[in-house]
């Protein structure tokens, strides 16, 4: 694994949270709560009973975590291209096939699913919290079910045991191996199209190219995503799914096929921002670095 890989990963990878939390929160609400009626409707209710913090529920655990996620992405995608083309990173763009590039970003997804899965869980079941804030209930309602990242793996823990914190994995394997491949693939064709033979991508390449990168992925990623969040939520909104399939089943039977779109519009809105800086931040660090 690439040292400076790895660390330029962890930093675009906290970058990019922090940039796309809140509107992280208001699409996992919108997947797994039916009293929102849009964007604009989440983000009134939140505010008005939840404040500016509720907007940011559940990133404490991940902003470290999540970038130790970005990290283990783009190092083992590097590795696994350069193992998969025999090439050097340095000239990967002009010597790998979209092929190859498509089944590297398929192993970094792998990688990515192994590590973030229960880091991932926490951060939905603390974005689900929807108590009110502390200037909005005068402090006489009742507080959160989980206090924190830590009483939340503690409770999972206790509850449901170590399977509990890979509750809806499969689902999130389905949704990132070929997301990631999908995810590396117009960042890399994009760079080559907007950079001269020879050069460098220059800043405005790799904007757009990340950018397109991430809307392409989430509106791939979008249907199990919906899935992945609704299965990790299962037993504490009262809702028992079967698996991946029985959850798309009943799903789409109660909501109608528009369901698994849910969130689809937050996720673009969402993805183009926050995967331009993140992969501008990256490619910035590296050169730095090298």
């Amino acid at each position: 694994m690439h040292f400076a890989e790895f660390i330029a990963g962890w930093i675009s990878g906290a970058v990019g949270l922090a940039v796309g939390h809140p509107m992280d929160t208001i699409k996992v609400r919108l997947q797994t709560q039916l009293k929102y009626r849009g964007i604009l409707d989440c983000m009134i209710k939140i505010y008005k009973h939840e404040r500016i913090p509720g907007f940011f529920k559940g990133m404490s655990f991940p902003v470290l975590s999540v970038a130790v996620g970005n990290a283990v992405v783009f190092s083992s995608y590097s590795n696994a291209l350069e193992f998969i083309s025999q090439s050097q990173r340095g000239d990967r763009s002009s010597s790998s096939s979209s092929v190859e590039i498509f089944v590297a970003g398929c192993f970094s997804g792998a990688a990515q699913v192994l590590v973030m899965a229960p880091v991932d869980l926490v951060k939905v079941r603390l974005q689900n919290q929807s108590h009110p804030h502390w200037t909005v209930s005068g402090g006489g309602t009742g507080g959160p079910q989980y206090r924190g990242p830590v009483n939340c793996v503690a409770s999972i823990l206790r509850q449901e045991g170590v399977p509990g914190l890979y509750r809806g994995v499969g689902a999130l394997a389905l949704r990132d191996i070929p997301c990631y491949g999908l995810y590396f693939l117009p960042y890399e064709l994009l760079c080559r199209v907007l950079t001269e033979e020879g050069q460098q991508p220059g800043t405005a390449a790799v904007l757009v190219a990340g950018g397109c990168a991430g809307m392409v992925t989430w509106s791939c990623a979008t249907p199990m995503d919906v899935v992945k969040a609704r299965l990790q939520m299962e037993g504490v909104q009262g809702q028992r799914y079967g698996g991946v399939l029985a959850c798309v089943r009943e799903s789409v039977r109660a909501e109608g096929g528009g369901v698994l779109f849910k969130g689809l519009l937050a996720n673009s809105v969402r993805a183009f921002p926050v995967n331009a800086v993140t992969f501008l931040t990256y490619e910035s660090l590296l050169r730095g670095m090298q």
